[in-house]
């Protein structure tokens, strides 16, 4: 008698069934590769707009620092309060510090929005939101070929120093004698018959006593050259 022999039945059908799982399968995974690539430029596009504005905020108060140190050597001739220039009150800048966080948003793609710089005071900030020149791009999610990236970044201007008040001198007038503030000839001191002013009748500007982080400095008012930096007199950071 010969053996009879089975066969499994319908193999190839089964595989044609399968195959179209497997078409749907790297067809789901490719979406989700694409939309994760979406997703990343997406997140590129907003870190580099985080920078810009990062750096816009930086570059105002950095201006904005730049010329409160000027202000401060203005006032040694003006004689204006010390105290609240460093402090950033009463200081006007002769140029607008957002000038300078367009150009840092420009260098790193970005443009600072209508109205995205404004000024804060106690201590001295500037708040700068930018929208980057350039979209997301074209991907699998609809819309992000125009989608731009915004951001915002804050930074403050704070002192380093502390002004020390001069003590008051003493009245020309009256050296207590009760001779009409003259002394044994009669006459007063020399620096006291010109009205407060030292040789060849100039006028004496009373040293600045700051204390900066714990040191001891004192400016001069004759040696302007040796006047401190921006960046010796305030700190410049961005705030959380």
């Amino acid at each position: 008698m010969t053996p009879r022999r089975f066969r499994c039945p319908r193999l190839a059908g089964d595989a044609g069934q399968a195959f179209p799982i497997y078409i749907t399968a790297v067809a789901g995974l490719l979406f989700l590769a694409l939309a994760l690539f979406a997703v990343g430029q997406a997140g590129a596009t907003r870190n580099g707009g985080q920078t810009a504005a990062d750096a816009a905020a930086l570059g105002a108060a950095e201006d904005f620092r730049a010329q409160l140190r000027k202000g401060l050597l203005d006032a040694i001739t003006d004689e204006q309060t010390w105290e609240d220039l460093l402090n950033g009150r009463g200081f006007h800048p002769l140029r607008d510090p957002c000038d300078q966080a367009q150009w840092f948003a420009g260098k790193n793609g970005a443009d600072v929005t209508d109205g995205g710089c404004v000024p804060g005071y106690l201590p001295v900030s500037f708040t700068v939101t930018v929208e980057t020149r350039k979209a997301v791009g074209k991907s699998v999610i609809p819309g992000t070929e125009t989608k731009h990236a915004t951001a915002r970044a804050k930074a403050v201007v704070e002192p380093r120093c502390t002004y020390e008040a001069p003590a008051p001198l003493p009245d020309p007038t009256d050296d207590g004698k009760g001779d009409g503030g003259k002394g044994d000839n009669g006459k007063g001191d020399d620096d006291k018959d010109n009205g407060g002013k030292g040789e060849g009748g100039k006028d004496e500007k009373p040293v600045i006593d700051l204390v900066c982080e714990g040191k001891d400095i004192t400016i001069d008012p004759e040696h302007l050259d040796l006047f401190p930096d921006a960046k010796d007199l305030f700190s410049v950071h961005l705030a959380d």
